[in-house]
């Protein structure tokens, strides 16, 4: 992995007196999966126009491979592949006809090697056995497939994705999460913009958190977790007392359940805490440190809840 697929520099959109993407450096690894990340509304997709030269910035700069768009964007984009906002395709077709179609629109395609580059973009996505099919008996996920397919005609450094499983059921979401995490096991970048944590989470290696149209976080997806701080849980059958002890200690924000009390070390060392509830003939059943999961972390950075729903 060496440098960046996409690199900006105080990226900015403003329509009339709406600041939509607020001043923005956003940082994607090549050969990383780069999950875009935030609530609907917050800038995702205004970003990604800017970074495909769809919506002219306000201000701030974008680099492709280090090539500045728009200024190189003939240069660049053609390594690029996109699906924004979903599918489009004619109901009538069939899979393959629809991506025909798309090839033809490519002037700087061969189109003597036209029916190789299409069915070679449906087998990729596993689409080859229905490709014959009318594009209106897809399901969801075949469509969204096929669009990442047109995306694919040609050979692409970069796959940008637009809420990819939107709308999709959970048989149709791990298709499209398979299919990118075999795309990057090839070496393409992918950066996937979604609003749903649980799938962000298990196909992404890096992560930026977007909200109310600024980046507030980026990072790897270890390094966003190791960003909270740790919590410690004492199990026993004397909760209050030892809740008492781990306050006494400096622990922060303890809480107190049935068998248990948790609360947030900071700098208190984990032993500190057996060894003072020991000391205080409070009984330690048992005792386990964790860290905040993704979504605390994103609801404490954002101030409001994801959709963490596959």
């Amino acid at each position: 992995m060496t440098g960046l697929a996409v690199r900006t520099r105080g990226l900015t959109k403003r329509f009339g007196a709406q600041t939509v993407v607020d001043t923005i450096d956003l940082e994607v690894p090549t050969g990383t999966v780069y999950g875009f990340l935030g609530p609907n509304g917050s800038g995702k997709t205004t970003t990604i126009r800017m970074l495909l030269s769809l919506v002219a910035p306000t201000a701030g700069e974008v680099e492709l491979f280090g090539a500045a768009v728009p200024r190189h964007a003939a240069r660049v984009l053609p390594r690029v592949g996109s699906l924004v906002e979903g599918p489009a395709f004619h109901p009538y077709l069939s899979g393959r006809r629809n991506l025909h179609r798309l090839d033809a629109a490519d002037r700087t395609c061969d189109p003597r090697s036209a029916g190789a580059r299409v069915d070679a973009a449906l087998d990729r996505v596993g689409l080859l056995a229905a490709a014959d099919k009318r594009y209106r008996a897809y399901s969801l996920g075949m469509r969204q497939r096929l669009a990442i397919a047109g995306a694919l005609l040609t050979p692409k450094d970069l796959l940008v994705l637009d809420e990819p499983t939107n709308g999709l059921d959970p048989q149709g979401t791990r298709e499209v999460r398979q299919l990118v995490g075999s795309l990057a096991g090839d070496g393409t970048t992918v950066l996937v913009s979604s609003h749903l944590l649980a799938e962000v989470e298990q196909m992404c290696t890096h992560l930026g958190v977007m909200h109310v149209g600024r980046l507030v976080a980026q990072g790897t997806s270890a390094e966003l977790r190791d960003r909270g701080d740790a919590e410690a849980t004492v199990e026993t059958d004397q909760p209050q007392d030892a809740a008492r002890v781990m306050t006494e200690l400096g622990v922060s924000g303890v809480h107190v359940a049935r068998a248990s009390a948790t609360g947030t070390l900071g700098g208190v060392a984990p032993e500190k805490v057996v060894a003072a509830c020991v000391h205080a003939g409070v009984p330690v059943l048992g005792f386990r440190v964790g860290r905040p999961t993704l979504e605390d972390l994103f609801v404490s950075l954002t101030g409001e809840g994801f959709d963490v729903s596959g």
